[in-house]
């Protein structure tokens, strides 16, 4: 389980600087900021929303593989990952593209788009060098 509390740490960071940037945004924006800081403080939400996505997926999926699923039907971890990002960067991009309005009301910006794309990458990227997986105790298999 260790694992798992690698990538909740690693979450809550990301939650705890998404609520600050939300908080303290509308301040800085008011004071006409530089384009780059603009873009940036207006898409970060994004960056962070598409780290967290396979983080989060990949949680759930170790889990499923670990405690319902037969040895038999069990997907590699390192698919999950695949799996978990690919399904995270459906959500995400589908909501920045306005194909649904799942995540609440929603500005379609190319910005949001890359910003999406960088966090995905990050997200797999934090997956595959932290290669997170659930150990079963011998009494739990």
């Amino acid at each position: 389980m260790t694992d798992i509390l690698k990538l909740a740490r690693i979450q809550i960071v990301l939650i705890t600087l998404f609520i600050i940037l939300k908080r303290i945004r509308p301040t800085i924006l008011e004071n006409n900021p530089l384009e780059w800081i603009k873009i940036t403080l207006l898409s970060l939400p994004n960056f962070f929303e598409a780290v967290i996505g396979p983080l989060i997926l990949t949680g759930i999926g170790l889990y499923v593989n670990a405690r319902i699923l037969s040895k038999k039907r069990q997907v590699k971890p390192n698919m999950l990952y695949v799996i978990a990002t690919t399904i995270s960067g459906i959500y995400v991009i589908t909501q920045e593209l306005k194909i649904h309005n799942l995540g609440g009301n929603n500005v379609c910006d190319k910005n949001d788009v890359l910003f999406s794309i960088a966090g995905l990458l990050i997200g797999y990227l934090i997956l595959i060098s932290i290669k997170p997986k659930i150990y079963l105790s011998s009494s739990e298999k």
